[in-house]
């Protein structure tokens, strides 16, 4: 399975500690081309990690934020996109198997043990498939896509 992930500079450790799990435990993990530093800004990760989501079907994308609320309003920004920020695994279960999340948003500041819990649950929760779920993400997919306006 491939995953990407990025964070802004608040989440580069986590970031880091994240690929390094997945890696070991045999993912295919790709971090994003863009350098952090204090000036950088949490969009233009989640932009990319969400272009490269979208372009790889059966990929996941991990983002890492200070609170990572704002990185996850940054990615829901690409067309195709469905992320969730989560703070547990009730959140990320939810998130991928009700919501049909591709991507997921985490604080900087959780501990390395609960955020591998999280991105476990992540990736192995399969995705949505009872159809009082699949009816509501396609109404999202066709709202995105200007099909939809029944307001």
């Amino acid at each position: 399975m491939q995953i990407f992930i990025g964070s802004d500079h608040r989440g580069v450790s986590l970031k880091q500690k994240i690929i390094k799990n997945l890696k070991e435990d045999g993912f295919n993990i790709e971090d994003t081309k863009l350098q952090n530093n204090e000036l950088d800004d949490y969009p233009d990760f989640a932009f990319e990690v969400g272009k490269n989501v979208i372009k790889n079907e059966k990929a996941l994308g991990i983002l890492i934020c200070g609170n990572g609320i704002g990185i996850s309003i940054a990615a829901n920004k690409v067309k195709g996109i469905r992320c969730a920020r989560v703070l547990n695994e009730e959140d990320v279960f939810k998130a991928k198997n009700h919501n049909g999340a591709n991507i997921i948003a985490l604080p900087g500041d959780l501990s390395i043990d609960k955020a591998m819990e999280i991105v476990n649950v992540f990736i192995s929760t399969k995705s949505a498939s009872e159809e009082r779920h699949l009816k509501r993400i396609n109404k999202i997919i066709k709202y995105e896509n200007g099909e939809y306006n029944e307001l």
